[in-house]
């Protein structure tokens, strides 16, 4: 099993990849053009595979909820670097408060691999 260090590294790295596949589909026109249709995919799949590498130590309530954020707000920052969707006050306020969800949640979640092993030492005695 990966360490706890690796694990959230392989979290980050697939949340990054989660707001590519989501900036991506502004590309794809539907899925109408082939090449970022294709990376828009690959993108996708990359982001799961680690998410699901991540899961293995890292409890998944956290690892999908730091994986959703990541996403989501690298997504609302690059539509307004990129696309130049309109920023409000209320809009990065609340873009503020989901990176301190993400960094409280990766905070309070304590050591992955103690909460890992300790599911697996109950599943091996039941």
């Amino acid at each position: 099993m990966p360490s706890a260090n690796t694990c959230w590294l392989l979290l980050i790295v697939a949340g990054l990849f989660e707001t590519g596949w989501a900036i991506g589909l502004k590309s794809t026109d539907g899925f109408t053009r082939f090449w970022p249709s294709v990376w828009t995919a690959v993108a996708l799949v990359v982001s799961m595979v680690l998410l699901a590498v991540a899961v293995r130590g890292i409890p998944i309530g956290t690892a999908y909820a730091v994986w959703v954020g990541i996403g989501a707000a690298g997504t609302a920052i690059l539509g307004v670097l990129l696309f130049q969707e309109r920023v409000t006050l209320g809009k990065s306020l609340f873009l503020i408060f989901l990176l301190i969800a993400i960094v409280g949640l990766k905070w309070s979640s304590g050591d992955a691999n103690s909460a890992t092993e300790a599911q697996q030492l109950s599943e091996d005695q039941g």
